[in-house]
């Protein structure tokens, strides 16, 4: 039919050529189409071709290893290519913070989804203040930037009061129903109460999660010359009354001998240090501090997930609604406790941690540890136990047979945490679908979100990243043959002490506005601008002007009225009075690997 239009134009074209000669305008339009048609002519007509069986035959092979056998991969990648034909040609854009798990999903899962569904995903890879900073902005002005999000859960607090992402509890109910994966399995995610508000509702749903835990040279440890100098140390240092082995701290009294002790001792004849962080101005440095670093502490309440009714950024909150930061509100975040908690912090990195470290960011530090001289480190994250430096061959950090030479432990606590508080924290990186996403490319997102945590890939991303959000993953027997080689996080996941590393909490009314107030402060305190106790001042004094500024739709804060600092200090509970030094406590890795294991 369009050959033959284009024949019958031609026709035309000439035959009243000659009498529209004179008419620029009109001649130009007849030949424009005539142009366009003719090409399509010569051309093939374009159109988005169903994917085929040798598209998902080769994604269930390029998934294993996977929990799920060849035959329910095969399944669940056809169900993804059968729900998803009325999207097919369309594109939609996501966005995540940079590390190795997004890359992943950029460089292969996009590819997969492509070849599956026949939907085009632009996955952008960008620094982690900017994914929220993007995602405030779209929640804010309607414009949109992105389809979907892998928001940190720390930013439920926020989507729960300003109604500005999907309501994925209703939205699988009804509309998207239909484009719900039948074997999504919620129940086999791990900590999906992350992503939930006070009343249950998910409102984001995890696609990585990753911890804090205590990292250390376990053969450095191990090492019966190492031990008995430190048994030396510690008699020279309290006598021996009171001294104590080298073994895992389980304070930060602890830990602060460990890193004096490795800082002042060769080990090999070579310098090392005990401590590792990092303290460059940056978004990241308010991370290092509310990721629950208050929390190790002790300046928050007992209580899980995070403190009732202090939590772990000091914020009190009163039938769920912030009520104050500062002491004087019935707040900790300038508490006693609070104020250690930074002094600790600069202290140890002034001491014992290589001098650059106060020139890197998060992603700098990250994979530090690996390069060879670092005997522990407080606060590692495990994303960056995937990073080659970690993995490579002929790296410091694997012994002869390849295993890792270090190990993950329980986090040290402060001398203000007490039994029943949280332990440390959980990054959960989750997808997040802002509301003014709708119909169709809400659909498509949604279908992307759910693929990249299906049981067809969760085990492999896993394998690449580091970074497991399902159970089946971490119980697998793949994984369980192999836990050695991750160095006792295997350990973690499956204990059920891991419940008590948690995100920010529901209290944290805006995390975006919020978490922006910490960095420019610490950052003075770090270069001896501001005391320890002024700089966590200011944070708790900018926060409550911050929340009395709030009007949210829901749970909109409303601030104490200010008392005597010592008021709420002599009440039960955050805020805590000062305290002295705990006396340093040590315990052998294997014996606390039974906690996890038990």
């Amino acid at each position: 039919m369009t050959r033959y239009f284009s024949l019958m134009l031609i026709k035309s074209y000439t035959s009243c050529h000659s009498s529209i000669e004179k008419n620029k305008q009109v001649r130009f339009w007849i030949m424009s189409i005539f142009i366009s048609i003719s090409i399509s002519f010569f051309l093939p007509t374009y159109s988005i071709a169903a994917p085929d069986e040798d598209s998902i035959e080769h994604w269930v092979e390029g998934f294993k290893p996977s929990t799920l056998s060849s035959d329910n991969v095969r399944k669940e990648l056809n169900w993804f290519r059968d729900v998803s034909k009325p999207f097919r040609g369309k594109t939609i854009k996501s966005v995540a913070e940079d590390i190795k798990t997004h890359y992943w999903e950029r460089d292969v899962l996009s590819k997969a989804f492509y070849d599956i569904t026949g939907i085009r995903v632009e996955h952008e890879i960008i620094g982690e203040g900017a994914v929220v900073e993007a995602l405030l902005e779209q929640m804010s002005t309607g414009k949109n930037i992105y389809d979907v999000y892998v928001n940190d859960a720390d930013m439920v607090g926020t989507h729960l009061r300003m109604h500005g992402v999907v309501n994925l509890t209703e939205y699988m109910k009804f509309e998207g129903k239909k484009y719900t994966n039948p074997t999504l399995d919620l129940s086999d995610f791990m900590n999906l109460e992350f992503g939930q508000d006070y009343d249950g509702t998910q409102l984001q749903l995890p696609d990585q999660q990753f911890a804090n835990l205590y990292w250390f040279r376990h053969d450095w440890f191990v090492r019966s010359d190492i031990k008995k100098l430190f048994r030396q140390y510690t008699e020279k240092k309290y006598g021996n009354d009171n001294a104590y082995d080298l073994g895992v701290p389980i304070n930060w009294a602890a830990y602060e001998d460990i890193a004096e002790f490795f800082t002042s001792t060769p080990i090999d004849g070579k310098k090392v240090y005990g401590h590792m962080d990092y303290g460059k101005k940056s978004p990241s440095l308010g991370w290092r501090f509310t990721d629950s670093w208050l929390s190790i502490a002790g300046v928050g309440d007992r209580g899980l997930p995070n403190g009732i009714p202090v939590d772990e950024w000091g914020i009190r909150v009163k039938n769920r609604v912030p009520v104050g930061s500062s002491v004087s509100r019935g707040g900790a975040t300038n508490g006693p406790a609070a104020v250690y908690a930074l002094t600790k912090y600069i202290e140890w990195m002034d001491k014992y941690a290589p001098p650059e470290t106060k020139q890197w960011r998060w992603v700098d530090a990250g994979p530090q540890a690996a390069r060879g001289d670092i005997a522990q480190h407080i606060f590692q994250y495990t994303t960056w136990l995937s990073h080659d430096d970690f993995t490579r061959p002929g790296s410091p950090m694997l012994d002869e047979k390849g295993k890792p030479v270090w190990r993950v432990a329980p986090t040290p606590h402060g001398r203000y945490w007490e039994e029943g508080m949280k332990v440390g924290y959980q990054d959960a990186g989750s997808w997040t679908i802002p509301k003014n996403i709708k119909g169709q490319k809400r659909a498509a997102a949604w279908l992307w979100a759910q693929f990249c945590v299906s049981k067809s890939v969760a085990l492999k991303k896993f394998l690449v990243g580091g970074t497991p959000i399902r159970k089946s993953t971490i119980h697998s027997d793949y994984v369980q043959k192999r836990k050695a080689d991750w160095g006792g996080m295997i350990d973690f996941y499956a204990s059920p002490e891991e419940s008590r590393w948690t995100d920010t909490g529901l209290n944290v009314p805006h995390y975006p506005v919020l978490s922006r107030i910490w960095w420019p402060f610490l950052d003075k305190a770090i270069k001896g601008d501001l005391s320890p106790q002024h700089a966590m001042d200011e944070i708790a004094k900018e926060q409550d002007r911050q929340m009395a500024k709030m009007q949210m739709i829901k749970y909109s804060p409303k601030l104490n009225v200010k008392q005597e600092r010592s008021v709420w200090l002599k009440k039960e509970g955050s805020p805590k009075a000062e305290r002295k030094r705990n006396i340093p406590r040590t315990m052998p890795y294997d014996a606390l690997i039974k906690r996890w294991n038990r």
